[in-house]
């Protein structure tokens, strides 16, 4: 890991794995560097213009976070945005308490992919992915998320939406044929958005560098504001390096084929968010999928969770040992004993 200084403006940080750079990012709370920030949902705990780089971005996920990250929701999150969704139930059935974040609504204002591929009247990851293809020395292809006429407040500062977008735009540059990917954040909670917002962006990146042929770059994560909750600073400081299986999965494939395997979990999460789908039907629709291995690592956490809210233990378990990738197993284990624990407290 590399903690790099500023020049008094900026907080530079590096590490080769996300979980390193979410160390690092500790590492400065604990050692007294935030400033008090009040803010509209209380008092945080601050760091101004912070960047990040991420030297391996394949290795996404922050295993040291107490308590574990919630792997099915992560995946879901991804898959929402690849799919340019932005209805609310989609997400909400992995992340029940996602409402008082994003508000009650049957849709979510500042969703990621329905901006990037619906909002705007142009779909602008399949206009990055060809504009890529064709000129790859192109210095213009940026990922707007952030709309002006939405997501500036009124006059009087109130928000005009519950749900204002914390990722601003996207950066991509191809260059020593691979692809560099800088994303731009107004505003990021260090313990409940900035781990899966690295995951989202790293898949997003990955994903394009695939559809490119080209290498995959550093990924580069600019943070306007990056803040820690008053009631989550000891969650943050007190976190310790937890040893985890690399991610050894490589998301590759064309553009149309991505699309397609996409679009099959998606339909897969739809029936795993229908509560009046038994849990057997739900296992043998899993069964049915006809994925790359890396995706159906992916689609197994997903039908495990449905399978955990059912109460299929069998089914889950049986849907587990499909999943080759040790880190999503070690993963969802985890999250397995802490939701056992919150059901015992």
């Amino acid at each position: 890991m590399t903690e790099l200084k500023g020049n008094g403006m900026t907080i530079n940080l590096e590490a080769e794995t996300a979980d390193e750079i979410w160390m690092l990012v500790a590492n400065q709370f604990r050692d007294g560097k935030g400033s008090w920030q009040n803010s509209r949902a209380g008092k945080t705990t601050e760091l101004l213009h912070t960047a990040l780089c991420i030297r391996n971005p394949r290795q996404r996920w922050v295993s040291s976070r107490n308590p574990v990250l919630n792997p099915a929701f992560a995946f879901a999150e991804v898959v929402w945005i690849l799919q340019g969704k932005n209805d609310s139930k989609f997400l909400n059935y992995f992340n029940r308490s996602l409402p008082k974040y994003a508000g009650t609504g049957e849709v979510y204002d500042g969703a990621y992919g329905h901006r990037l591929r619906n909002h705007f009247g142009i779909d602008q990851i399949e206009r990055a992915y060809n504009v890529l293809r064709e000129n790859p020395d192109s210095r213009q292809v940026i990922l707007q998320i952030w709309d002006v006429s939405s997501d500036l407040p009124n006059d009087d500062g109130v928000a005009k939406s519950t749900d204002v977008p914390c990722n601003v735009c996207s950066l991509l540059k191809v260059r020593s044929g691979k692809l560099e990917w800088l994303q731009i954040m107004r505003s990021n909670d260090v313990f409940i958005g900035l781990p899966y917002n690295i995951i989202q962006f790293t898949t997003l990146h990955e994903l394009m560098a695939s559809w490119l042929g080209l290498e995959l770059g550093h990924y580069h994560h600019i943070s306007d504001s990056l803040h820690i909750y008053e009631g989550s600073i000891e969650r943050v400081i007190s976190s310790n390096a937890l040893t985890s299986p690399a991610n050894l999965d490589h998301l590759s494939g064309s553009y149309d084929d991505t699309l397609e395997v996409v679009k099959s979990i998606s339909l897969g999460i739809e029936q795993i968010i229908d509560e009046s789908v038994a849990s057997g039907t739900l296992a043998d629709r899993y069964r049915e999928l006809n994925l790359p291995q890396p995706w159906l690592n992916i689609a197994s956490i997903l039908f495990a969770e449905g399978l955990r809210r059912r109460g299929g233990r069998e089914e889950m378990e049986a849907v587990l040992r499909t999943c080759s990738n040790q880190l999503f197993v070690f993963l969802f284990e985890r999250w397995l004993a802490r939701t056992a624990k919150r059901e015992r407290d």
